[in-house]
């Protein structure tokens, strides 16, 4: 995972990250405000000694049992025997926990800390354990109990009161909860992204497609209300998506220009028939003779999408009941031609895999520019691959952060299975402002209402 992706990753979730810092930094401030504050107060100790005249010890020698001895008498500052002499009534194991000490390398200093919520409290304390201390040492140090010490401990730096308590700290436990919740946030992040295998770029989509990526279609709020694009007179960005898509769908081979094209999906869902009816109105904006079939004959959509007649339509002339003609109605300005999918068959596959669908086809792409067929999704049936099969080409769509990648690999399988051509797929209900392209802003006027059959 790169750093750009890292980044735009964190902007596509950043109410996610924003909720963990709000969290995080709420649980700080509370556990802050409820913590009793803590004091400590500091003494520090001198360790002296002699060395008895005559011995043959080297100045190393008494160096190190000078250092050993300081770490002794560290550690018998905690001991409970001295704490047991300043603990008074209260418990004395909860007041060694209390206490911390040390040896301060390289000199002949001890320093002990008492933590105890009250400042006062922890001064006295403090300086309680050294006058004990020193005591202790003068008792111990003693070869009898009439004879000079051998070791003499001073009290340097007696406990002073503390002002500044040394927890609870709010600076500090607000940085941590930050720290916290930004890393348990892009963790999760990363964690949900790397499980996540639905197609979410285009790079990803033709990767996925192995094919051309022709058109992103961004997401729009009223777009399931208002599927087409003829609102607002066509200023919208969707409708500036679908002719770019109508533009890089004239360059796919120029050559072998597909005069019948099978607009399909992985599953169900992911917005291919509200492509096939934007994809044939803006090539009739432009002025090509287009015809838009709803080969969707299990759950027909463009009859809803265009507010026309379906209930005659492809069947009726596959079946022989209807002449083609008669069932191919004229929908909006300029005038788009539409041939409804008719009465649900119970025989649907077989329909559009006949000799007369082909006749029905061949005689639709000698009488117009383009056919654009609406078909239904390519996994959980084979009428889009029967139809794909006869036509010139297939255009893939698929949904942002719904469309999986295995889908995709099995969708693409199955139309190389049948050698059909794959021109390039569509990645639909992309996220994006609803801004201006090129940084032209499209106010939006008067709402137009769908055309309905003239």
């Amino acid at each position: 995972m790169d750093l750009l992706h890292f980044i735009r990753l964190a902007r596509r979730n950043w109410p996610l990250v924003v909720l963990s810092l709000v969290l995080s930094v709420g649980a700080a401030m509370v556990v802050t405000a409820k913590t009793p504050p803590k004091y400590v107060a500091t003494i520090t100790m001198m360790v002296s000694g002699y060395d008895k005249v005559g011995s043959l010890t080297t100045a190393y020698q008494a160096g190190m049992l000078s250092t050993q001895r300081v770490q002794s008498y560290a550690n018998l500052l905690t001991s409970r025997r001295l704490i047991s002499q300043i603990a008074g009534g209260e418990d004395v194991r909860r007041l060694q926990s209390r206490v911390k000490s040390e040896a301060i390398p390289a000199t002949m200093l001890l320093r002990a800390m008492v933590t105890d919520g009250d400042p006062a409290r922890a001064a006295r304390l403090a300086n309680a354990l050294g006058a004990k201390f020193t005591r202790l040492i003068d008792q111990i140090e003693r070869p009898t109990p009439k004879s000079s010490p051998t070791v003499k401990i001073t009290v340097v730096d007696p406990a002073d009161v503390p002002r500044t308590p040394v927890s609870p700290r709010p600076v500090v436990n607000i940085a941590l909860a930050v720290l916290i919740a930004l890393l348990l946030a892009f963790g999760s992040l990363v964690v949900r992204d790397r499980l996540d295998t639905t197609v979410k770029t285009s790079e990803v989509l033709q990767q996925m497609s192995r094919s051309s990526v022709l058109g992103v279609i961004t997401y729009e709020r009223d777009a399931r209300r208002y599927p087409l694009i003829v609102r607002e007179n066509g200023r919208s960005t969707r409708s500036e998506a679908y002719r770019s898509l109508r533009t890089n769908l004239q360059f796919i081979g120029v050559d072998r220009q597909p005069k019948s094209l099978v607009v399909t999906s992985c599953l169900p869902g992911e917005g291919k028939s509200s492509t096939s009816a934007n994809l044939a109105i803006t090539l009739a904006q432009a002025g090509w003779r287009v015809i838009l079939v709803d080969g969707d004959l299990r759950s027909p959509r463009i009859p809803d999408y265009l507010g026309i007649e379906g209930s005659v339509g492809l069947t009726d002339v596959l079946i022989d009941k209807a002449r083609l003609r008669d069932v191919i109605q004229t929908w909006g300005e300029p005038s788009l031609s539409v041939l409804p999918g008719g009465q649900i068959p119970p025989n649907p596959s077989e329909l559009l895999g006949s000799r007369g669908m082909r006749a029905v086809l061949s005689q639709l792409v000698d009488d117009h520019d383009i056919v654009i067929i609406d078909a239904p999704p390519l996994l959980p049936i084979t009428d889009a691959a029967a139809l794909a099969a006869i036509c010139d080409g297939t255009l893939l769509v698929a949904r942002y952060g719904k469309t999986r990648r295995e889908h995709l690999v099995r969708a693409v399988d199955t139309l190389s299975s049948i050698n059909a051509r794959l021109v390039g797929a569509v990645l639909n209900f992309a996220p994006g402002k609803r801004a201006a392209y090129y940084g032209y802003g499209y106010q939006a006027r008067a709402e137009v209402k769908t055309p309905v059959n003239v």
